[in-house]
Parts: C-alpha cells; sequence; structure tokens
C-alpha cells in the first residue's frame, strides 16, 4: 500500500502543529507540501524526523516553498526545473526514490488573465512539461502533485458562471494543464470520481468555507502504472476547519502496489 498527501499549508510555521498531526493520524508514505513561507534553515527539520519522515525542502522566505516528506530517504531530489531560467521562486522540488519519482508544484497564482504574471504562469506550466519530457518516462511510476492553482472542469468551480474566463479557470491555463497532462498523467480525482464535486480550497473571505464556494485547484497526477493501482482519492475537509486551518485541505490518494 501506498499512501500520498499533497496539502498547500499556507505557512509551515502557522500549520506545524496541524502538519505533525496529519502525520500521526494517516501515516502516509509520501507528501508534497507547498507554500511552506520559509527558509530551509526554519522548517521544523527534527519535528518532522521525529515523526519518522525524510524532508527535501526548497524554501523561501516568506513566500512559495515547496517540499517532499517521506518515510523512505530519496535517492535524489531535484530542485527547480534546471532550464537555465533566471527563475527565482521556489515552486517546484522533485524526489526519486528506487521505484517512484514524487514532484511537488506550486504553480503560480497568475493574478489576472492577461498579466505578465499570468504570462509568467503560463510559461511556468510549459517549462515543467519540458522538464517532465526531458527527466521523465510515462512508463515509470510518478506523482506530480500539489497547488495548481488551476480548476481543470467547471464542476471544480462552485459557480462556474462568476468564475468563467477568469484567473484559474480561464482556458489559456486549462490548455498548459492539458499539456502537462498529455505527457502521460492522469488527474485521479477526476479519473477515479469523475462525478463527485469536492474542492480543496476556500477563500477565507466571504465565508468561503461554510458556504462551500470552493474550487479544486490541488490536484494528484499520476502515471499509468500508479492509475492502475489507485484505490481512493479523497479530500480532508476535516483539516480545513477549526483554528489556524490553511485555506487548502489535503488531498490523500491510496493505491495498492
Amino acid at each position: 500500500m501506498l499512501k500520498a498527501i499533497t496539502w498547500n499549508v499556507n505557512s509551515v510555521a502557522v500549520r506545524r502543529e496541524r502538519l505533525l498531526a496529519l502525520l500521526a493520524r494517516e501515516q502516509p508514505d509520501v507528501v508534497c507540501l507547498q507554500e511552506l513561507k520559509t527558509v530551509d534553515e526554519k522548517f521544523p527539520l527534527d519535528d518532522v524526523k521525529a515523526a519518522g519522515y525524510h524532508a527535501a525542502l526548497f524554501g523561501q522566505k516568506t513566500y512559495n516553498g515547496v517540499a517532499v516528506l517521506s518515510k523512505l530517504a530519496p535517492i535524489e531530489v531535484v530542485r527547480s526545473f534546471n532550464d537555465g531560467s533566471e527563475d527565482d521562486q521556489s515552486r517546484f522540488i522533485a524526489a526519486r526514490f528506487a521505484d517512484l519519482t514524487v514532484m511537488s508544484a506550486y504553480v503560480p497564482n497568475g493574478s489576472f488573465v492577461g498579466s505578465d504574471k499570468f504570462a509568467y504562469k503560463l510559461d511556468w506550466l510549459r517549462r515543467l512539461r519540458k522538464f517532465l519530457d526531458r527527466s521523465c518516462a510515462p512508463a515509470e511510476k510518478l506523482l506530480l502533485m500539489g497547488d495548481f492553482n488551476v480548476a481543470p472542469r467547471d464542476i471544480d468551480v462552485h459557480d462556474p458562471a462568476e468564475w468563467h474566463e477568469k484567473i484559474l479557470c480561464s482556458t489559456p491555463e486549462r490548455r498548459a494543464l492539458k499539456q502537462i497532462e498529455a505527457f502521460g498523467l492522469t488527474d485521479l480525482a477526476a479519473h477515479l470520481t469523475p462525478e463527485k464535486q469536492e474542492f480543496t480550497w476556500w477563500d477565507y473571505r466571504m465565508l468561503g468555507f461554510p458556504k462551500n464556494h470552493g474550487l479544486r485547484i490541488d490536484l494528484i497526477l499520476a502515471t499509468a502504472p500508479l492509475v492502475a493501482a489507485a484505490k481512493a482519492v479523497r479530500v480532508d475537509r476535516e483539516e480545513r476547519k477549526g483554528d489556524k486551518a490553511s485555506d487548502h485541505a489535503p488531498v490523500i490518494a491510496e493505491f495498492e502496489v
């Protein structure tokens, strides 16, 4: 059995106790984290180690930051796309194990459609696809997990008419995500529960969570060998409740491998 989790913690310092509780409760094999909002030196590494996990980190002060936590030590860690870009944002990390590669991605938000940040987002997604082509094979066991800041389908949006062609839901973003999937990746939630409407992010403002005005933007993408072994995928809505909750809920997948 393999259990994998992705979670945008929106500050690991604020969510430290919640993270440790999640590890104790779920006992996942691998966890991808996004928006650490801290440098590597300030990550709660000792606590994570005490919980039984290794941590591959790519932090950044105040913004961004990604990590892969794992019960087994990775044999290789890759930070960023290493494609010659001068991009200084910590948004991507990959950890390779004996027969599994796990990637944690924090896709740029994009601000608003047509902005410079929107162009950066689309270019970032193109660079991600090129990294996959250059470094991976669709036949291998690969998990690409994270906050994609794209709702793939209208069912993944609480009010498709309100969000139509707006940031996170625009046609160019969805096409860019499809290009990532075209490498040979499958959106597990859409595959296993195609008719189920289940969100992963709710705005802190305007009673977003109590009203269930959310989006599904946190995804677990898997190559064919893992899709065939996938047994379940779920959103941990309870983690979005209570004091000091992130605005994102963890997404949890289980595989019989």
